[in-house]
């Protein structure tokens, strides 16, 4: 272990990284199960054993060669959005593009992800983008994570007035984010989120290791202990359990390259394409300088650039698999908030994902209500970034205020970076115009620049 993953060197022990590995699977675990909500038979029309096959094989292995390659303690996953925006393509197309079109429009922009870090495009972003504005993608993330964890918890919900069709875009008056209930009764979910809030936030001011995980299990075993009748987790359901499915019907190979590649759907590949440029570089910069490594190092840069390699295959291997885009997942702060430092996190929780497949009784008992609060302290921990923020250079904060702003309000990360990349150089060629002290712009950032434009000019709606 210690040749392999360099434990002592990153100031970590196998005990601190099984630990952290168990608390990202446990953030990140309701993947197995939403994934076939969004691709599954009411969604993009997917058998849903094909779905949880692929969703905890793609994951697990894919996880397992982040782990060994780029030996840092982040995992992957079918990435939240870009699943929902496979299910509304299949949806949308009135029966042209079928589910094995789009996998084979998931699997070509792979291939141009794989291109493009290979030639080493994707690695200077690390280089171009301003380092306020990473600051600010940490950050963001961490606000962003946060807000899942609101929603995940029903601690605060959003309401549409009386009146408004919620499936059309509408001015923002008639919606509205709300505070939830915590009446045991009526919402014992939300009662029970905060129960574990507090837990975990006692657990963390003690200092205690491991304060995550034990705050999760210690959640989910309150809510279902039956004299405090919550009854939000069942227990019951594992004596009668299938605890060794069956896959007859998988959706492995099935991908159409051919139909993908026709006309028409190659906007469809492009937003693939971005969405996961920047979710990519956002989570990977976030996470890792939360692991201790300097994204503005030789060693830094090298490490990413291997990350992003893994995660350009795994787009791929995933669409061979049968799932929506793999990509590398922000709930990874929960584990390496527990000290995971190493590829061995990654790894334990690869194994976990591939185990799932025996599991699925046990992992679906952990209720969304256990670690939602998980995620919530994970954003108080992510905040702490904001420091390094240079408040006082008002060219420097306005971009990386509105990276870290725009990711919650708008739920994307790739929002949040194109509002910094573009503010950035709009305000750095205006303030040049006027100042001596010239602001530095990355001839790639005017590339990022010119291909935001473009993306939300004629692709504004996607």
């Amino acid at each position: 272990m210690e040749r392999l993953f360099q434990l002592k060197a990153k100031g970590t022990n196998v005990r601190t990284e099984i630990i952290a590995g168990l608390t990202t699977f446990m953030t990140m675990a309701y993947i197995l199960f939403v994934n076939t909500i969004f691709l599954g038979p009411n969604g993009a029309g997917m058998p849903v054993e094909a779905v949880f096959f692929a969703t905890a094989v793609g994951a697990g292995l894919v996880t397992l060669a982040m782990g060994f390659i780029a030996n840092i303690p982040v995992a992957l996953a079918p990435g939240m959005g870009l699943n929902a925006y496979f299910m509304s393509v299949v949806l949308s197309s009135n029966g042209e593009i079928t589910w094995q079109t789009a996998l084979g429009a998931v699997f070509i922009s792979g291939i141009i992800f794989i291109i493009l870090t290979v030639t080493k495009v994707r690695q200077m972003l690390v280089v171009a983008v301003p380092n306020s504005i990473k600051v600010g993608i940490t950050v963001g993330i961490g606000l962003f994570i946060a807000l899942i964890g609101f929603k995940l918890s029903n601690i605060v919900y959003i309401s549409v007035n009386p009146g408004v069709d919620a499936s059309v875009p509408v001015a923002g008056a008639n919606f509205n984010l709300m505070l939830g209930s915590f009446n045991p009764s009526t919402h014992p979910d939300t009662f029970l989120a905060l129960i574990g809030l507090l837990i975990i936030g006692v657990l963390m001011a003690l200092k205690v290791r491991g304060a995550l995980l034990i705050g999760i299990l210690a959640t989910t075993i309150i809510g279902g202990l039956p004299f405090l009748g919550l009854n939000v987790v069942d227990f019951s359901t594992l004596a009668n359990a299938q605890w060794f499915p069956s896959f007859d019907n998988l959706a492995v190979g099935k991908l159409d390259i051919g139909a993908a590649l026709g006309v028409g759907i190659l906007e469809i590949i492009f937003v693939f394409t971005f969405v996961e440029l920047f979710d990519t570089f956002g989570t990977l910069v976030g996470t890792t300088q939360k692991a201790g490594i300097d994204p503005n190092t030789p060693e830094g840069q090298k490490t990413i650039g291997k990350a992003m390699l893994v995660d350009a295959a795994g787009v791929s291997a995933g669409a061979v698999l049968g799932t929506s885009t793999v990509t590398a997942y922000i709930e990874s702060a929960s584990g390496i908030s527990e000290g995971g430092r190493t590829g061995l996190t990654a790894v334990t929780v690869g194994v976990l994902f591939l185990l799932s497949l025996f599991i699925l009784p046990l992992a679906g008992v952990i209720p969304s209500a256990a670690t939602a609060p998980a995620l919530i302290i994970v954003g108080v921990l992510m905040m702490a970034s904001v420091k390094n923020i240079p408040w006082d250079n008002f060219a420097q904060a306005l971009p990386a205020f509105l990276t870290i702003a725009v990711m919650p309000f708008t739920g994307s990360i790739a929002h949040g970076i194109a509002a910094g990349i573009v503010s950035y150089v709009v305000i750095a060629v205006l303030v040049n115009l006027f100042k001596k002290e010239k602001m530095e712009i990355h001839w790639l950032m005017w590339v990022l620049f010119v291909l935001v434009l473009a993306r939300y000019i004629f692709l504004a709606g996607e």
